[in-house]
């Protein structure tokens, strides 16, 4: 999986990512403890609500800005995003009201993205071997498993030692040092556009792909399960272990730290994995399992039979099925679109993703405060099996037939084919299996 990183320009911008991730993990630990100390047992609620802001930043910016990716300088928008990140950041630690949350999260999810769309899009063009980019993919994955492992460990090492307002100045340093890797490479231009394709068309072409392709119609139900599953994690566990479990700061860190775990012993696995097994056998066996673990701490809250290590072990159950149902996305992704569509794409599944966490994460804060934590995991559970349904529908098996035209051959990534195993495309000739639609 490492070899990827001897590309010098794919190392660097791996390394940017790696660094602001550190940084936003903090963040969160740092955003949990705040709400916690603003709001107390109602710091769900504040919580769900300033997660939800992000969503709609996300989910209202993302696409534009993917429409309009190919016409601006790419490392000047992901530096730029960087550093309006950084100073949000800096100053989150002097905010006395909830609302003054409210306002600097919208404003650094805003830069997040501007920023993430526009890194994923650079990824195929600098490594356009199928290998190179799935390997490229799981560090990807690794990643973001960093923020939810590495970065809780370190919180709960640095809050023995200080508060957790100097948590966000940590989060500042990983987005000036991720600025600094950006400017130190030289990034691929955008892919030339088609001159029929302007920023709105190029928007509305990004969801398009998502309504018209099998895989990618599943991946819009497989979203909502990943972000029922995880909203639970990220909303309500400072107030399962302070409240429900009586224990202290630092074990809110490695109570999301175990989640991470799970995730990151899974992305370390899958390029081996998705040699043998299909996309889709293993994102929807993602998704279930989603689902299952969700079932089981619902189960657990409903009884009263709630521990702290069955916590610890149901986290980790999720962060390895979440780590199975997105790690493979960027390869149904690069397959079902043509190259200068990338970005559009890319930003699509960010908006439509996000989407999802924008009706999971107040239901899951505002669920818990007002009717009990119970309510919210058998709600959030039933979405999530909802969604792994959905997928399992929208994504059929038996592959249809389809001639090539004479438009001449077509690459294999053009073939919307993310549910069968790699061997299933050596075959030569005019004939290929292609997804049903």
């Amino acid at each position: 999986m490492f070899r990827v990183l001897r590309d010098r320009a794919y190392r660097r911008l791996f390394t940017a990512q790696v660094v602001a991730l550190v940084g936003t993990g903090l963040a969160t630990v740092a955003l949990s403890l705040l709400a916690y100390d603003l709001a107390g047992a109602d710091a769900s609620a504040v919580l769900g609500t300033a997660l939800a802001i992000k969503m709609v930043a996300y989910v209202g910016v993302a696409p534009v800005i993917g429409a309009f990716a190919d016409r601006l300088p790419r490392r000047a928008l992901l530096v730029g995003s960087d550093l309006v990140r950084a100073v949000v950041a800096l100053a989150l630690p002097f905010v006395a009201e909830v609302w003054h949350v409210y306002v600097l999260i919208f404003l650094l999810q805003l830069a997040s993205a501007a920023f993430t769309p526009a890194f994923q899009a650079t990824i195929p063009q600098l490594l356009p071997d199928e290998r190179d980019y799935t390997r490229a993919l799981s560090l990807s994955r690794l990643a973001y498993d960093l923020e939810t492992l590495l970065s809780p460990v370190l919180a709960a090492a640095l809050l023995s030692v200080i508060t957790y307002n100097w948590l966000f100045m940590g989060t500042a340093l990983g987005f000036l040092a991720s600025a600094l890797f950006v400017l130190s490479v030289v990034l691929p231009k955008p892919q030339p556009v088609r001159p029929a394709a302007g920023p709105l068309a190029k928007a509305v072409s990004g969801a398009r792909h998502f309504l018209t392709r099998a895989p990618l119609r599943a991946l819009l139900a497989m979203n909502l399960s990943v972000a029922a599953a995880g909203s639970m994690v990220i909303v309500n566990t400072v107030v399962l272990v302070r409240e429900h479990l009586g224990r202290g700061t630092g074990e809110v860190s490695l109570a999301l730290a175990a989640f991470g775990a799970g995730s990151m012993a899974v992305a370390l696995l899958l390029p081996s994995i998705l040699e043998r097994l299909s996309d889709r056998a293993v994102m929807l066996a993602g998704s279930f399992t989603l689902f299952a673990g969700s079932a089981v701490i619902g189960t657990a809250l409903a009884t009263g039979t709630l521990t702290w290590w069955m916590l610890l072990a149901v986290w980790a159950v999720l962060g390895a099925a979440t780590a199975a149902v997105l790690t493979p996305t960027g390869r149904l992704i690069r397959r079902a679109v043509s190259p200068e569509d990338l970005p559009a794409a890319f930003a699509a599944q960010f908006a439509f993703s996000h989407a999802a966490w924008l009706l999971t994460y107040p239901l899951a804060g505002w669920l818990a405060t007002v009717a009990g934590m119970t309510a919210a995991a058998v709600a959030l559970t039933a979405l999530a099996l909802a969604g792994a349904i959905a997928a399992r529908l929208l994504w059929p098996t038996t592959p249809v037939r389809r001639r090539i035209g004479s438009g001449g051959p077509r690459t294999m990534r053009h073939l919307h084919h993310a549910h069968l195993p790699r061997r299933a495309f050596r075959k030569a000739g005019q004939e290929h299996d292609v997804t049903a639609r």
